[in-house]
């Protein structure tokens, strides 16, 4: 006997969005639109219906939309996630035996047949449904099974099934019997706006900004707001703010051996006085964290708080839990390591031991500690060295209590295993941005990431510096190096961030020729910024990120385009709304060293421009304006005065 139920005649398949066959979720933000298309056939030539299902867990009833057809049988239909949490979404389809019989006596009207045996199958049909249908709908539906009895005229016969209200009903009470129900689960993970569009500070606490002689504290950093907030960021990012270990602690440019005043790395977590749940007491006190949470609020800053899951051989854990670290055969702890290097000073869990899951519910608490000191964002250290099953479940636990809670991942390692941990859950993303110089790579890399599947499920998160990456580029080119970095992540990337205040004081000092890590880097060392330093590039900061608070285009990633010019060191590309009623163009030298003009080749309609169009170009960096037509526009960019134009572009007005 036959396996199938053969009455079910409908294909759905090429779905999209959907990712990997449904396993995981897509990612939208709250009042986004999530378009759904897909392939819908059958045998023969039967008419089909077809529906989009969505709805928001925990909602047990689905809302339906009809799709529309696109010829070729390919279908569509969108959906609005107008809240935060999880929505499912689904296509069901069938065979529409009402559908046809309409199509088909329209033609045969048309030809002039006899439509007596067709008026009688019309009546039958409209019958049934009125079987399915609600008792004041049905009455309506027998009342048209009348009207088509005692029908006697084509012209009458074209007026009924033509009629709206008839249509309406025999849509909503198909017979769907043996509707084909597209078997992958599909969902959408909605996040808060500050998923999409968000600009991040990293600073350490310990640091000071006011004086040579004492480490700054959390209540210290109250006073840095007003700075922070005057270069317009509103995410700021501290590193782990907890106990640190002195047991092998690391001293000044990561020496074996520190000295009894050095304070040792942030992220070797854990001491006497407390771990993953404490505040170190030289920073001050969980109530002075509470407290910075709430000044940061009065400013329009959320904190970021770094989730480091790892020990450093003093944590309370160690003692209290020693299950949850691997034994080496001498019986020591198993410290972490990435041959060559050695990490001493810090012990990784084991997430293979026999009380795993124990383990699990203890991170979770960990998160949930600082969810209810009123953290909504973390930082996650390193996150493709734990298990991903740990991920997702962590990640889909907390969201679903507080779907407002946001997770950045740091993780610079295989394309693949980066693309994974999104999937499973995480909101942004550190990316390859650091490393990405040549116009070539800058390009191919932002096309991966807006026009690719990609884009349904990895927010990219676009950082020029960090405590770990110093890179070359930066190292090399000076002042306008910082620039034109700076320009290219908060306008190619809606979200980016920077790690300062080394950033506007363009530290560029590497350890030794050849590596990425700072010169008496801030993470062994406490270090004394002088925030007021002539030619701090906070002044360009500032004006950066009001032009990305007052453009709706740099605010999403969705609407990248690239354009040509005709020289390899000018990169081109343009952001939009989707009405267009706000675009940018921006052109970035990237050589730091010398000016260079070229030629563009715009992509009008991208810009909403005619082809003989005139159009007005603003550079919101400098004021200047011109007045272009056309696709080609020469360009001169000077990397020394700046290195970048930001152009508003509008119609030219008439004279």
């Amino acid at each position: 006997m036959p396996t199938q139920d053969g009455r079910r005649r409908v294909v759905i398949e090429k779905v999209t969005p959907e990712i990997d066959c449904g396993r995981f979720p897509i990612k939208r933000i709250s009042g986004d639109t999530v378009r759904v298309e897909a392939d819908i056939f059958t045998d023969g030539y039967d008419a089909l219906s077809c529906v989009l299902r969505f709805r928001h867990d925990p909602a047990l009833e689905w809302t339906e939309a009809f799709m529309d057809p696109l010829g070729n049988d390919r279908w569509r239909m969108a959906f609005r996630v107008e809240k935060a949490g999880c929505y499912q979404y689904g296509i069901q389809a069938w065979v529409d035996p009402y559908k046809t019989w309409r199509r088909d006596l329209l033609i045969r009207i048309e030809a002039g047949q006899d439509l007596k045996v067709d008026f009688l199958i019309g009546v039958r049909l409209i019958k049934d449904a009125s079987s399915r249908a609600s008792a004041q709908d049905a009455d309506q539906l027998l009342g048209w099974a009348d009207q088509l009895s005692a029908m006697d005229s084509p012209a009458s016969a074209r007026r009924a099934v033509e009629d709206e209200d008839l249509t309406r009903l025999m849509q909503r009470y198909s017979d769907r019997a043996n509707a084909t129900t597209y078997e992958n689960h599909l969902s959408v993970i909605v996040d808060r706006e500050k998923a999409r569009f968000s600009t991040w500070y990293e600073m350490f606490p310990r640091s000071s900004w006011m004086s040579n002689s004492q480490p700054g504290t959390l209540k210290e950093c109250e006073t840095r707001l007003s700075y922070i907030a005057a270069l317009g960021f509103d995410v700021l990012y501290l590193p782990p703010i907890h106990p640190i270990g002195r047991n092998h602690r690391k001293g000044k440019n990561n020496v074996t051996a520190a000295t009894p005043q050095e304070p040792g790395s942030p992220w070797a977590i854990g001491s006497q006085e407390g771990g993953h749940k404490s505040v170190h007491p030289q920073l001050g006190t969980l109530e002075d964290f509470h407290r910075l949470v709430g000044k940061c609020a009065e400013y329009g800053i959320e904190i970021a708080l770094d989730l480091a899951f790892q020990c450093s051989p003093d944590h309370p854990y160690v003692k209290e839990h020693p299950e949850f670290f691997r034994r080496r055969p001498d019986g020591t702890v198993q410290y972490a390591e990435n041959p060559p290097k050695k990490y001493e000073d810090i012990y990784p869990f084991d997430f293979e031991s026999e009380q795993w899951a124990q383990l699990w519910e203890e991170l979770l608490s960990v998160v949930n500690f600082w969810i209810a000191e009123g953290v909504r964002i973390f930082r996650v250290d390193n996150p493709h060295t734990k298990p991903f099953a740990l991920w997702k479940w962590l990640i889909t636990a907390v969201k679903r209590k507080h779907p407002d809670v946001l997770f950045l991942s740091e993780a610079f390692t295989r394309p693949k295993v980066m693309y994974e941990l999104a999937k499973l859950g995480f909101s942004q993303s550190y990316t390859y941005f650091a490393w990405r110089n040549t116009k070539l790579e800058l390009t191919q890399y932002f096309t991966e990431l807006t026009h690719t599947e990609v884009a349904e499920f990895f927010r990219p998160n676009l950082w020029p510096n960090t405590p770990d990456i110093l890179t070359e580029y930066l190292q090399a080119g000076g002042r306008p190096t910082f620039m034109i970095r700076l320009t290219l992540a908060a306008t190619l990337g809606a979200n980016y961030g920077i790690y300062g205040p080394a950033y506007e004081l363009y530290e560029n000092r590497a350890r030794e020729a050849g590596s990425e890590e700072y010169l008496n880097s801030e993470k062994y060392e406490i270090k004394h910024w002088d925030i007021d330093r002539a030619g701090s590039l906070k002044d360009f900061i500032a004006q950066i990120n009001r032009i990305r608070r007052e453009n709706p285009a740099l605010q999403r990633d969705d609407r990248l385009q690239f354009h040509d010019v005709d020289n390899d060191q000018l990169l081109c590309y343009s952001k939009s709304s989707d009405d267009l009623a706000n675009v940018l163009l921006i052109v970035v030298n990237l050589d730091p060293f010398r000016s260079q003009a070229g030629w563009t080749t715009l992509h009008l309609e991208s810009l909403g421009i005619g082809p003989d169009q005139a159009f007005q170009v603003k550079d919101l960096l400098t004021g200047a304006r011109y007045l272009w037509k056309g696709a080609r526009n020469y360009l001169e960019v000077n990397p020394v005065t700046m290195p970048a134009h930001i152009f508003s572009i509008r119609e030219a007005e008439a004279h």
